[in-house]
């Protein structure tokens, strides 16, 4: 029978209860310092200590004092701060917009641990191009937002590059596949391409019958924000073979393809854009569609969102409403 002494049962017992100690003491720092960070996200929301302190139930003082443990932490002022007033400062403006996505995925997993969050709610802001947007997405969110009461929603409707970061959206639809490792990427339907304008301008002009007709139109064109160069039109030839048909054009709409469309429906030119863009004014005679005999080519649309952002339940349901909504 083996004895254990007292000494190291002393011993035992006295590094047991220092890792508990240890154990508690870092649980109490972690929970200070997001604390702190919740306080301080306040803060610089409603621009004033006090405000924040009726929030958390805690004097303006103790405010002030768990922010300047974080800059302390953090080695850099988060506020100006005047007898007057507080102010984020640069540092804290960056600072801020991080936490508030770090404090909304933390909510968001919470939620989807405890089950709370059986029906998504919430803000959801997503970015679209102009003519996905007007022409695809627009449409089907009367659908969306009667399925999801407690949803909701903020469009911005633009084909200018955005930062997820910076500007807050939980998602993005954008023409191409993208290859941004930071992103992920879904794939959500190739949209038809057809060339079209008015029946007074084919009135005026002619009807082109062959590409090398174009060169004696006016064709506009739609200058890409990513690229900076204007958008190649696509066709196939009588055998199927894909074509890059090089347009000479001294019209150019840039940044927003909209314009393009407008620019058509005053009997401007020429245009080719997506068939969904087109299709009521074609049903309603407003427009003509040309050179069908090249038509059949098509460009890709995606739903983008951070890699590193946990897929909340409202951008979840969204993306699954969108897929079954495209592909019916």
């Amino acid at each position: 029978m083996h004895f254990i002494s007292l000494l190291t049962i002393h011993k035992w017992c006295k590094h047991q209860f220092i890792y508990y100690i240890l154990e508690q003491t870092m649980a109490a720092i972690e929970s200070i310092q997001l604390g702190s960070i919740e306080q301080f996200c306040k803060a610089a929301e409603l621009g004033s200590f006090t405000g924040a302190a009726e929030v958390f139930g805690v004097t303006p003082a103790a405010i002030s004092r768990s922010i300047s443990r974080l800059e302390q932490r953090l080695g850099v002022r988060l506020f100006s701060r005047t007898t007057r007033s507080v102010k984020v400062t640069n540092e804290g403006e960056l600072y801020w917009k991080e936490c508030q996505i770090a404090l909304e995925q933390i909510a968001e997993a919470e939620r989807a641990i405890t089950g709370a969050q059986t029906v998504p709610s919430g803000l959801l802001r997503i970015s679209v191009s102009a003519a996905y947007g007007t022409y695809r997405l627009l449409p089907l969110m009367p659908k969306f937002t009667e399925a999801y009461p407690q949803i909701d929603i903020e469009i911005s409707i633009s084909d200018k590059i955005i930062d997820f970061v910076e500007e807050g959206f939980d998602l993005a639809i954008r023409l191409g596949i993208q290859r941004d490792s930071r992103l992920v990427a879904y794939k959500l339907e190739d949209a038809s391409l057809c060339v079209f304008s008015t029946p007074d301008y084919l009135r005026r002009r002619g009807t082109p019958l062959s590409l090398n007709d174009l060169e004696k139109h006016d064709c506009i064109q739609y200058v890409s924000p990513n690229t900076g160069r204007p958008m190649q039109w696509l066709f196939t030839d009588e055998k199927g073979a894909e074509i890059e048909q090089p347009i000479k054009s001294r019209m150019r709409v840039l940044n927003d393809a909209l314009g393009c469309v407008a620019w058509v429906n005053a009997s401007g030119g020429l245009y080719q854009t997506y068939r969904f863009a087109a299709a009521e004014a074609l049903k309603r005679g407003d427009l003509v569609e040309i050179l069908q005999k090249y038509g059949g080519r098509s460009r890709p649309f995606s739903i983008l969102y951070p890699q590193n952002r946990h897929l909340s339940a409202k951008v979840r349901a969204f993306v699954d409403f969108l897929r079954s909504a495209v592909s019916a």
